[in-house]
């Protein structure tokens, strides 16, 4: 019998995975039906403070297919991802959030795509960004306009996490053992026939968000950064012109200095240059130490995540 495994990543998300997993059993019953598949529902618990151990615990000791993987602490939602990617057991591999905003009502609608037109993976984005702030939904919009430009990473504006795909999809994402992950990016890098599925915006079930409008700003750093060296690129280049201009600025004023024999004056000139200058170099510094830190995270080698407690295998504590 053919399995389906439903990732859900989990931090601080105890009010919402009882009825995520309700649903989801829901929305996976007329596959059942037709196509005799199985079931397995994976609760990653990415250092929760809040009921989610426990809850995921209930859940499994009510219903044998829901599985749990309870990190030590916080490592992420990349490493969520990841964690439940290595422990999935399904041919076919379903990626949500538990707040409901990725409705499991879609899920029967994906798999059939996947099926009947036989793809590899169908993907879902968000048809509007009615609901969000306008200042979140200005600085999304720019930087998928911006990673698809400088970066042959094309994303879809809108991108979800939310996915179905088979298991060599999955297989070949998992061979891409890089520390510092960026999943939208991985799985269109890979490659793959993949579709694309368009939904409204969906308001969270209950609780707000973990996503803070600094934690994306800094997430869409590392998206750029993991698939572009773009930065890098303008950094030199900028270095390169300011070395030009000031050739130029020197040769222009010693030559005033001998024909005319005008003083070279202007010392507010002189420190606003000092400053520009010291600025550029600083911001070019600070692009070449992003990579820099990258590196050496990935030199390091250090694991993904620690698994603290887990049902899958019979390993409960």
């Amino acid at each position: 019998m053919p399995l389906i495994s439903v990732i859900i990543p989990c931090y601080n998300e105890g009010s919402n995975i009882e009825h995520c997993c309700k649903e989801i059993r829901e929305a996976v019953l007329p596959l059942k039906a037709e196509y005799d598949i199985d079931l397995e529902i994976l609760l990653v618990d990415d250092g929760s403070t809040d009921s989610t151990a426990e809850k995921a615990r209930e859940l499994s000791e009510r219903d044998g297919r829901v599985k749990f993987l309870i990190f030590s602490r916080n490592f992420g939602k990349e490493a969520a991802i990841f964690a439940g990617l290595s422990h999935a057991r399904g041919d076919y591999i379903c990626i949500m959030d538990a707040d409901l905003q990725d409705p499991p009502s879609m899920i029967s609608a994906m798999f059939k795509k996947l099926k009947g037109e036989n793809l590899d993976c169908v993907a879902a984005r968000r048809l509007s960004r009615k609901g969000e702030p306008l200042i979140r939904s200005l600085f999304a919009r720019t930087f998928y306009w911006l990673i698809s430009r400088i970066s042959d990473t094309k994303m879809q504006d809108g991108a979800r996490d939310f996915r179905i795909f088979t298991r060599k999809v999955a297989d070949a994402i998992l061979s891409v053992t890089e520390y510092n992950r960026f999943s939208k990016g991985l799985f269109i890098w890979v490659g793959f026939r993949t579709e694309w599925v368009e939904y409204p915006y969906a308001e969270r079930f209950s609780g707000i968000t973990k996503w803070s409008f600094l934690k994306l700003l800094k997430y869409s750093f590392e998206g750029i950064i993991a698939y572009s060296t773009l930065p890098l690129a303008i950094s030199s280049f900028a270095g390169m012109l300011f070395c030009f201009i000031s050739i130029v600025m020197a040769i222009y004023y010693a030559l005033k200095a001998l024909i005319y024999g005008d003083p070279v004056t202007g010392f507010p000139t002189l420190i606003c240059i000092i400053l520009l200058v010291g600025g550029l170099q600083l911001f070019c510094m600070g692009i070449l130490g992003q990579y820099l830190a990258k590196t050496y995270l990935e030199v390091k080698n250090r694991p993904k995540f620690i698994i603290a407690y887990t049902n899958i295998k019979d390993k409960i504590p």
